[in-house]
């Protein structure tokens, strides 16, 4: 009994393994295709449509709703296009053996302009079960040859410093001239220009002294300062483009700041009327008979100073504009064309401060009471833009505390508490001096609860939570980042990641934080990433080595990279950008 019960064990292993070994060959003799040779996707241009092919190997079938085109670049359009009839297989709509679709060219022109991307996206599966990843593959067209115009408009909303670049190398030297023209003039609509603008001002009224300035001497002294600014913004973008130096940024320093805005208190204080700001008689005898033979009295040399300083401290906004054509200077190593490039684009700037001087001659009132008014409106704007300066380097509390000070301090100065109610434009002066007190007094209270916003000095009492603050920030991670740390950190991601460049003596980075960031739609969209920022305030050399590594010239500048950990540089971001438009970026980043 015992060796019949060993015979049948013995038959069963015997039996089994020749059906383990049979299924075993039947798997091997089983061969998937990859997806390259079970889908070869084409898309050509014929005449006024574009041919798309998807051409799939035997058994292959594509599902009817995972099928997509769309256009990616310039812009993200979903395009409606007419596919043939599916048919039914196991209970889903699919398509077999060819797919063809054709797509009017007037559709996509008509949405985008100048040369564009298609996508087709779609997943297919073999009948014998195995179903592929969902596959996107891409095809580049050139579009229709864009008028000047046209041209220039889609270079406006244009944010990436190297599609500029790009377009620099490509275009006639007149394009780009009148190109970054009219780049200046939107330049000048920025927060970085708009400090310059008092200043410019209170060089006007301070050489006008008791008399009206007449519109040739205060446009005179408008040029000067606006060719000043203009030659310094060409010499510095230049010298970055041809050796990565960032003098802007080598400007920042406290000890420079500190000076410069003690430059700012004297002026202010002058004003006032506590005392003339004045060189030396023999100097002035000097500069005089200089000026006298062109027409025009002293200050020539202090407002071109005053012009340079302006635009190394003041405004040391990089915009996408300006990052293009250093970039271009970098790459090429045209400097003439880019130095030109730089200084038509900073006139463009220059033409508000152009109107500040002819406006200051041909408006001001003639000398009196109104003269000595308006010295000290702009004396508080002097104080206003020291502390504007001081507060790159002092904690943000005591910038809180300052400006709460200024503000109360001018509303005191108004007679906010005087009896005298006044009539017609008195009550309004008197309701701006007490608009003034209460928001002194709102900054006060929020510098006291340790707010550091001046647009939400509440900020503290409202909510637990900083309002700039982004959840995927790493709160480590303001200094001391280099090029080692952040990839580290990039790869160690396993979302898409987006890389915040800023410094404190930069607006438009302090608008991103204060306007873009917390918006909501922003914050939605950034869930799917993880947010690194990197202050780069310190300008040391590791800030240099980022800066280098990813070809960017001064901030902000946002960069990104996909969940594969791969630099997208076609969809980094120079300048302010504002919320809505962040968030459709993020969009298609995420995608």
């Amino acid at each position: 009994m015992r060796n019949i019960f060993k015979v049948l064990l013995l038959a069963s292993v015997f039996l089994s393994s020749f059906a383990l070994a049979g299924f075993d060959s039947a798997l091997k003799k089983q061969k998937f295709l990859s997806p390259e040779v079970a889908f070869q996707v084409a898309a050509v241009k014929k005449a006024d449509v574009i041919e798309t092919k998807i051409t799939m190997a035997d058994k292959i079938h594509i599902y009817d709703d995972s099928l997509h085109y769309r256009i990616i670049s310039p812009s993200i359009v979903e395009l409606t296009v007419n596919k043939p009839t599916p048919h039914e297989f196991d209970g889903d709509k699919v398509f077999e053996k060819e797919l063809i679709v054709t797509i009017p060219v007037k559709e996509i022109e008509s949405k985008v302009t100048g040369d564009y991307t298609l996508e087709v996206e779609f997943q297919g599966c073999s009948d014998a079960g195995i179903c592929y990843q969902p596959i996107k593959k891409t095809f580049n067209f050139k579009g229709a040859e864009l008028g000047l115009f046209d041209k220039i408009g889609a270079l406006m909303k244009e944010g990436n410093t190297a599609k500029i670049a790009e377009v620099l190398g490509s275009e006639s030297s007149f394009f780009i001239i009148l190109l970054f023209f009219i780049f200046g003039l939107l330049l000048a609509l920025t927060p970085c220009v708009f400090p310059m603008i008092p200043i410019l001002s209170s060089i006007i009224v301070s050489q006008a002294g008791n008399e009206k300035p007449s519109v040739a001497k205060a446009f005179f002294t408008s040029l000067v300062y606006v060719v000043s600014m203009a030659l310094t913004y060409t010499v510095v973008g230049v010298i970055a483009g041809l050796l990565g130096a960032d003098i802007q940024t080598a400007m920042q320093n406290p000890w420079v700041l500190t000076v410069f805005a003690a430059m700012f208190v004297a002026l202010a204080f002058s004003l006032f009327g506590y005392y003339e700001i004045g060189l030396p008689a023999s100097w002035q005898s000097k500069i005089s008979k200089a000026s006298d033979d062109a027409g025009q009295k002293g200050g020539i040399v202090g407002t071109a100073i005053m012009g340079l300083l302006s635009a190394l401290i003041v405004g040391p906004c990089v915009a996408p504009p300006l990052g293009g054509a250093v970039l271009f200077i970098s790459h090429t190593g045209d400097a003439l064309l880019g130095g030109v490039a730089l200084f038509v684009m900073s006139m463009g700037m220059g033409v508000p401060l152009l109107l500040v001087g002819i406006g200051a001659g041909k408006f001001m009132p003639k000398p009196g009471g109104w003269m000595t008014a308006i010295s000290q409106v702009f004396g508080v704007m002097m104080l206003g833009l020291a502390i504007f300066m001081l507060g790159r380097i002092l904690p943000d509390g005591v910038t809180m505390m300052l400006w709460a000070l200024l503000f109360i301090g001018s509303a005191l100065y108004m007679g906010v508490f005087e009896s005298k109610a006044g009539e017609g434009a008195m009550k309004l002066f008197k309701l701006l001096a007490m608009v003034f007190l209460l928001y002194g007094i709102a900054l006060f209270m929020g510098a006291l609860s340790g707010s550091d916003s001046i647009l939400r000095p509440f900020e503290k009492f409202t909510s637990g939570v900083k309002g700039t603050a982004v959840v995927q920030e790493d709160k480590s991670g303001h200094l001391g980042y280099s090029v080692e740390r952040l990839m580290k950190e990039v790869k160690a991601s396993d979302k898409p990641v987006v890389v915040d460049f800023g410094k404190d003596s930069c607006t438009a980075c302090t608008e991103l934080e204060e306007i873009t960031f917390p918006h909501p739609k922003v914050k939605e969209q950034l869930k799917k990433f993880t947010f690194i920022k990197i202050d780069l305030t310190k300008n040391t050399e590791e800030d240099k080595a980022l800066l280098k590594k990813f070809e960017l010239f001064g901030t902000p500048n946002i960069i990104f990279f996909d969940k594969k950990n791969n630099y997208l540089p076609e969809k980094s971001l120079t300048g302010f950008i504002k919320p809505e438009a962040f968030a459709k970026h993020l969009e298609g980043v995420a995608k």
